[in-house]
């Protein structure tokens, strides 16, 4: 006889999505549990005897754990709720028939690496605050930039009511810097930059901690190997 989970840690399981993300998804009234709408995400469950939907989408239990890295392309969008045409980013992979989520979010215009997968265990850990993990970006601006513009990039901005400040900023060419960030606020590089003068043409995330993008074309996705889901967990 199987053994009973909280409800958010079976739906992670199951690929539904991150163990945070679950449990957004049960405290908004999107899950069922053998027929009622469930808020409660410590919730006993037992794939066996109980009926679980989201979205009133049958979940019919654990699936095989699969981790992709896919360099995002442009104008795709990080959810599992479509909205009017927007293009997401699991349409890319809709033809293996899985139920995939990305590991955290990069905006609409934004491309470069993004872990892709059905592992909510692993999701979480990923995003977690305490794992501490860097992401590193690469942005091409219109200006050229000045030192001045890399300071008040190091000064830091306010975001969501807090003071953010990145961990490292770096001049590569005339109009290109990289930049490290651990918050993982929204939009937090796009403001930093915007907010220090510059004007962004390009913006790609290149590094998950210990992870580099590579080879890998735009649009394109590949299997992550057993070294890859440990190195991403190392300082970059």
């Amino acid at each position: 006889m199987e053994k009973k989970k909280r409800l958010s840690k079976a739906l992670a399981a199951a690929g539904v999505a991150s163990r945070r993300a679950a449990e957004k998804l049960i405290f908004e009234g999107r899950v069922k549990v053998n027929g009622t709408v469930e808020k409660v995400p410590q919730t006993l469950v037992n794939w066996d005897s109980d009926v679980i939907l989201v979205d009133d989408e049958s979940i019919k239990g654990e699936e095989k754990k699969v981790y992709y890295i896919l360099n995002k392309p442009h104008g795709f969008v990080c959810s599992s709720a479509r909205i009017g045409t927007k293009k997401l980013v699991i349409d890319l992979f809709a033809h293996l028939n899985l139920r995939l989520f990305t590991v955290g979010r990069l905006d609409r215009d934004t491309t470069g690496l993004l872990l892709v997968t059905n592992d909510g265990h692993f999701a979480n850990k990923v995003i977690h605050p305490s794992s501490n993990i860097a992401k590193e970006y690469l942005v091409k601006t219109v200006q050229e930039i000045t030192d001045v513009h890399l300071k008040a990039i190091l000064k830091g901005t306010y975001i969501e009511d807090s003071w953010i400040k990145p961990v490292k900023v770096e001049k590569v060419r005339k109009g290109t810097l990289k930049i490290v960030v651990k918050e993982g606020k929204k939009r937090e590089v796009r403001l930093l930059v915007q907010n220090a003068g510059l004007e962004i043409l390009e913006l790609s995330r290149i590094r998950i901690g210990g992870l580099r993008l590579g080879p890998i074309l735009e649009g394109t996705f590949r299997e992550m190997t057993d070294n890859e889901k440990k190195v991403i967990f190392q300082k970059g």
